[in-house]
């Protein structure tokens, strides 16, 4: 059998079990490529010269076992192979931290697009917080797109903090990106100029019907409480006091804005396109917060 129908049956087995998908691929032929290459130790993109490949007995026997266990035990395939990858970095994941997917990583890449972070930022633009940073992704990702800043990626959980420094010192990142245990922004010095979040935001009614896959996950770094929104609270609360005068928050809030525009009905937002659409991420600015607090 070919390589190519190797994973085009591999693939069927993965819709059939009914797995749920969103953990760095959105259907089960990627999710196969993904699962048997890498079984096989072959790049991503080696599929496109290597599909006519003959597959030996022992190597479908060595690439069906993964596939196999995905179905068995419904672990995101991250967590299988170790690694994942947002816009097109790579990063080292396990069952310590969430497989990193946020949104904010386009508007950090996208020196173009219509959801820039440019067009809020400027020359004084040093100092830069990932919150809640689970593997360290978006501290990374800062890093590289903004080669004059320094970062600072926080978390509360020591897990979390662990992975994150695999993957700063990774990417060769230790000289600009510090790691910090912290609850929200208790331990942070700041001011920073911007503030980069991907908090805990799911609801409790969500929570309970998320597919095994995400359950998988640290329950810590997904559920927000009742309506999402019970560590946006806190974060909006005490932001100010970390930001410099011109600063800007960015945060994640998934689906969730309709509970977000429910609880912070007077603070003035930003929506920031992505390709989940406009209404997944948010930017504020300092003077936002500081206006809404006084309200």
């Amino acid at each position: 059998m070919t390589l190519i129908d190797f994973i085009t049956a591999q693939a069927a087995r993965l819709k059939q079990a009914g797995v749920s998908f969103g953990h760095g691929t959105a259907n089960a032929f990627d999710e196969s490529a993904w699962l048997v290459l890498w079984t096989l130790g072959m790049e991503l993109d080696a599929l496109e010269v290597q599909a006519k490949r003959e597959l030996s007995a022992d190597e479908q026997a060595k690439a069906e076992a993964p596939v196999t266990q995905r179905i068995d035990t419904r672990q995101p395939a991250a967590y299988l192979t170790h690694k994942a990858w947002l816009q097109n970095v790579p990063f080292y994941v396990d069952e310590r931290v969430i497989v990193p997917r946020s949104f904010i990583a386009e508007l950090l890449v996208d020196a173009e697009g219509s959801g820039t972070l440019d067009a809020w930022l400027s020359d004084r633009t040093h100092r830069v917080l990932d919150l809640c940073t689970g593997n360290g992704s978006l501290a990374v990702i800062a890093a590289m797109a903004y080669p004059e800043v320094e970062v600072d990626a926080a978390d509360i959980s020591d897990d979390a903090l662990a992975v994150a420094r695999i993957n700063v010192d990774k990417h060769r990142l230790g000289k600009r990106i510090t790691v910090i245990k912290s609850d929200l922004l208790a331990n942070v010095s700041g001011p920073y100029d911007l503030i980069l979040c991907n908090p805990p935001y799911v609801n409790a009614q969500s929570m309970e019907q998320l597919p095994a896959e995400y359950r998988h996950e640290p329950a810590m770094a997904l559920a927000g409480g009742a309506d999402g929104m019970d560590f946006v609270r806190t974060i909006l609360r005490d932001a100010p006091a970390k930001m410099s005068a011109d600063a800007v928050l960015v945060l994640e809030i998934g689906n969730e804005r309709a509970h977000f525009e429910h609880a912070f009905r007077r603070l003035e937002v930003a929506w920031l396109e992505t390709s989940a659409g406009d209404d997944q991420v948010l930017l504020v600015t300092r003077d936002a917060l500081a206006r809404w607090s006084r309200a």
